[in-house]
């Protein structure tokens, strides 16, 4: 990569993987640019709190904002690299509005720092698109730290990062280079661990998941127990916190269907390594070094958790409601449950609580996404422009196209 020694980076988006990576950037080394819908809410100096699980402050970073804006015009053509923090679901909106301003004569690092979904097929998707052929792509398997937003656009709190963490790069050779400049320089440094691994392939990622089966499973949960609707916004349960035996039971049920999809795929393709791709007990020991054996007791007792309630709009009536508009529906079900489902197809799999979970989600947004056991793969509520990331959205068609 040419003119690598100006290490400019820009953050797209705010969330509060942001709040992190622009002091420890910062305190790199990098120039750190922003593009946001925001940018009168940003401050060009972040702090970020590092806390105790018991609320602690152990340590503050702080780091500077060389540019603030909404135009990728200002922000992008510069950046050796650049980096997404929003919801998976706004991903391709994203990549399609700063990609004709990205770098064509120097290698661009474009990466996620949470790679749910195929963040691969969404790169490769800009690069025949706007003709980019200088695009090293990332993603890094989950959000590296456990983090907060304390103040939007000022102050950020992490409690530490993953003992452990994953990314994958295409081309795989470059691995090597992003990880010296950049990934050890996100948590390693400033953390003294989370190291990084290289998984082969996108897929492990788009395979071993937290979030897509966490989310839908508890909501879901929450609706077989309540209807997901209740009277006083005092009587909603905590999402974690009060986690009950029903939503562990789904959540087993919803990654043992990932695990077939696993599984079937690793005995398919036999020359391929998926040492990273793992179910959700596996994933967590392999992150935490932890030794949990039991979904519900580590959710219930985690104290960075338990202040968090569902999402939930109050309707005219008073009432409360599961919010079908959050990012829990159009992340993990959209670019999430979906693929698996697609990929189970192509498979020939049975996965019945994939199917009844989209099924639910279906029904409650007004959607048509499956009907009985199979994927309306013509329907509008997955071929709208950005609207899902099933394989076939991009054009393939296959279970060998989506091995990369």
């Amino acid at each position: 990569m040419t003119n690598q020694e100006k290490k400019v980076v820009t953050i797209v988006g705010g969330g509060s993987s942001a709040h992190i990576l622009i002091p420890f950037l910062s305190g790199a080394g990098f120039t750190v640019n922003i593009l946001t819908r925001r940018p009168e809410e940003w401050s060009s100096k972040i702090d970020l709190q590092l806390q105790s699980i018991d609320g602690e402050l152990q340590e503050v970073f702080s780091g500077n904002l060389s540019s603030i804006s909404n135009d990728p015009a200002d922000v992008i053509p510069q950046a050796n690299f650049v980096i997404l923090c929003m919801p998976v679901n706004k991903y391709r909106v994203a990549l399609d509005a700063l990609a004709p301003h990205l770098d064509k004569n120097n290698e661009v690092f474009v990466g996620t720092i949470y790679g749910q979904a195929g963040f691969n097929w969404m790169v490769d998707e800009i690069t025949l698109k706007y003709n980019l052929n200088n695009i090293t792509c990332f993603a890094i398997g989950l959000i590296p730290w456990i983090c907060r937003i304390i103040e939007y656009g000022k102050v950020g709190v992490t409690y530490g990062c993953k003992e452990v963490n994953v990314v994958a790069v295409s081309p795989p050779n470059r691995f090597p280079v992003l990880n010296q400049l950049l990934l050890s320089n996100i948590c390693e440094r400033w953390l003294k661990k989370g190291q990084f691994q290289q998984a082969d392939n996108f897929l492990s990622l788009t395979l071993s998941v937290d979030n897509q089966i966490i989310h839908p499973s508890r909501c879901y949960g929450l609706f077989l127990k309540d209807g997901g609707q209740w009277t006083n916004k005092e009587d909603i349960p905590y999402f974690y916190r009060d986690y009950d035996q029903k939503s562990a039971d789904l959540l087993q049920a919803l990654d043992d269907d990932y695990s077939k999809i696993r599984e079937a795929i690793k005995s398919k393709y036999p020359d391929h390594k998926f040492q990273f791709m793992l179910d959700y007990l596996s994933l967590e020991r392999l992150s935490y070094q932890s030794a949990n054996t039991d979904i519900r007791e580590s959710f219930t007792s985690s104290s960075t958790l338990g202040a968090i309630k569902p999402p939930t709009v109050q309707l005219e009536s008073g009432e409360w409601v599961i919010d079908k508009d959050h990012r829990f529906f159009t992340d993990d079900i959209h670019y999430g449950l979906c693929i698996a489902k697609w990929i189970a197809d192509q498979l020939d799999l049975e996965v019945r609580t994939i199917d009844d979970i989209i099924n639910w989600a279906q029904q409650l947004r007004n959607e048509k996404i499956i009907d009985g056991d199979k994927l309306l793969l013509n329907s509008e509520s997955l071929t709208t422009k950005f609207m899902s990331g099933i394989p076939p959205v991009y054009g393939i068609n296959t279970i060998e196209d989506i091995l990369g």
